[in-house]
């Protein structure tokens, strides 16, 4: 019987991130990204969401590389934690490869792994796949789609992309080679679904630095931009215009420093000699000579623009007049954090200027034609959309019936769910363990979905802790109970009410004095089931209820 190529996404479909797919052909395993998402408002402390690799580790004998697309935390953020137990070598252009380095030197692990770099156009071997290296456009410097080769045929995996006709570097993406693929014939085609939704053509990249002019041309006070850390074009046009108009630039944002580290040795980003200065330095300048590049533009935390905007940033306070250029657009579901610190921006009465009144951010995502586009020069067999959550998926199946495709040979999969591929079909057939795995400090997965609903019970409802000694011996109630809350009262002005439910408590012991019960977990319940009961009849209230009993 003639080997099927399974595809298993382990993230991205269903979601924003987390970014990870896996292709096995033969016995053979090679990963496309590992990628991390972030966590959602009701994840209280979680720091990252990561994919479950329990179904890589159990075949880690097989995994016989790993390729990155390029260095953005979507899709390389988890490559710390899986390589923690697996043992393969990591394939990546420079800037990618630089940033992952970075990533393995924080958690010790540089010394462990393989990371060899690679250019595009070059090809790979990896057991009985090859993957070719496409140069492709995108927010970040060195990003490529891959052609990856089996027995069976080629896919072409798109990662993300755009088309940029007059990209800041790296030339305009090599569509020549991705149209020869397709006349070869391309067995299967995974792209990148997150701009679907927009018709059109995404922007170039260097229709933001005509803004950038705009706004320091004649501007006398002091400027401060946020943007992503990763986006190096960006970053150097800001450089570029800052240069010009005679200001000095300091950067602030941990990432934002390791990006610009990483770019200028690596030679993405040329500074001019004496624009960047230390962020000591600018107090001793005069306003309009001073542009700060920051982190910040998705109102993070502990992000350096929420530290100046409240004011706790220990070198930079924003003063009156400065102008924030926020040039970036708010990641679904950062609305609400991006709008606290621009409110606060206004209330220290800075000058704040967004994409709403000039053009400060374009996507690097293709929209709906330059989806065609990459759609028509590989002429796929078969179409998996990828990267995007259920609507995005559903709408680039969509665009690809549009095109002509046979309906039949597209699949809307799911994480965690096996595409097999022969010559002739497709089909989803079985499913692998997959999911959510949570980080939160330095535990990893300690941290499931029954803590995640205790954490979200206590931040709604509080907690309440009645504390009993009780004799070892005949079960006689030598103190208590107390009642101690969290987050549910202020006990001083309900002070009638803990009285109630000390009472309440006291009624419940001797119940199970009069049925003589000595187990201790039956007291509890008792306790626990008789409070529960009176705080919702008395105040429409469930907080968490701990019985404690001290044996004395």
């Amino acid at each position: 019987m003639a080997e099927k190529l399974k595809i298993i996404p382990l993230g991205g479909l269903n979601e924003i991130g987390k970014n990870l797919t896996v292709y096995e052909y033969g016995g053979d395993i090679i990963i496309v990204d590992v990628g991390m998402g972030f966590p959602d408002d009701d994840m209280y402390g979680i720091d990252v969401v990561i994919p479950d690799f329990t179904y890589l580790i159990q075949n880690r004998d097989r995994i016989r590389a790993i390729f990155i697309t390029h260095g953005h935390e979507d899709h390389i953020g988890g490559i710390p934690y899986l390589m923690r137990d697996i043992n393969a070598p990591i394939y990546a252009t420079r800037m990618s490869a630089g940033l992952i380095r970075l990533k393995l030197e924080e958690h010790r692990l540089v010394d462990k792994v393989k990371l060899v770099t690679c250019e595009a156009g070059e090809t790979v071997r990896a057991g009985k796949f090859s993957v070719e290296f496409i140069h492709i456009n995108h927010s970040i410097a060195d990003a490529v789609s891959f052609a990856i080769r089996c027995p069976l045929g080629v896919c072409v995996h798109t990662g993300d992309f755009k088309i940029d006709p007059t990209p800041i570097q790296g030339g305009m993406a090599d569509l020549t080679r991705l149209g020869e693929l397709g006349k070869e014939g391309v067995l299967a085609l995974l792209a990148d679904s997150t701009n679907v939704e927009r018709p059109g053509f995404t922007k170039s990249e260097r229709s933001v630095g005509a803004s950038f002019e705009a706004l320091f041309r004649g501007c006398d006070q002091r400027i401060i931009v946020t943007t992503f850390a990763s986006n190096i074009d960006r970053i150097q046009q800001i450089i570029n215009v800052a240069a010009k108009y005679g200001r000095k630039v300091a950067v602030t944002g941990r990432s934002m420093e390791n990006a610009m580290r990483v770019s200028t040795e690596l030679g993405y980003m040329k500074v001019p000699a004496g624009t960047v200065v230390d962020l000591a330095q600018i107090k001793t300048l005069p306003k309009n000579k001073v542009c700060i590049i920051s982190t910040g533009s998705q109102g993070e935390t502990m992000s350096a623009l929420t530290r100046m905007a409240f004011n706790t940033h220990r070198q930079v306070d924003i003063q009156a007049g400065d102008r924030v250029i926020i040039s970036a657009s708010a990641i679904p579901g950062n609305e609400n954090s991006v709008g606290n610190v621009i409110n606060e921006l206004y209330r220290r009465d800075a000058e704040v200027v967004n994409e709403r009144e000039l053009p400060l951010h374009v996507s690097g995502h293709a929209c709906q034609e330059e989806l065609k586009i990459m759609h028509a020069l590989t002429k796929p067999r078969f179409f998996i959309p990828v990267h995007g959550e259920q609507r995005h998926l559903k709408t680039h199946a969509k665009l690809a019936r549009d095109m002509g495709m046979d309906p039949r040979h597209i699949v809307i999969s799911d994480v965690g769910k096996v595409i097999e591929l022969t010559a002739k079909s497709v089909k989803v057939n079985g499913t692998v363990p997959s999911g959510k795995v949570f980080v939160d400090g330095y535990g990893v997965g300690d941290v499931g979905a029954v803590v995640l609903r205790d954490r979200q019970h206590l931040a709604q409802d509080g907690m309440l802790v009645v504390v009993v000694s009780m004799s070892g011996e005949d079960g006689q109630v030598i103190s208590g109970p107390d009642i101690i809350t969290r987050g549910f009262v202020y006990v001083k002005e309900s002070e009638g009410l803990m009285e109630e439910l000390r009472q309440v408590a006291v009624e419940a012991l001797e119940r199970c004095a009069t049925r003589h019960t000595r187990d201790w977990a039956a007291i509890k319940s008792e306790i626990k089931g008789a409070l529960s009961n009176y705080l919702y009849k008395k105040t429409k209230r469930n907080p968490m209820i701990l019985p404690v009993i001290m044996e004395v």
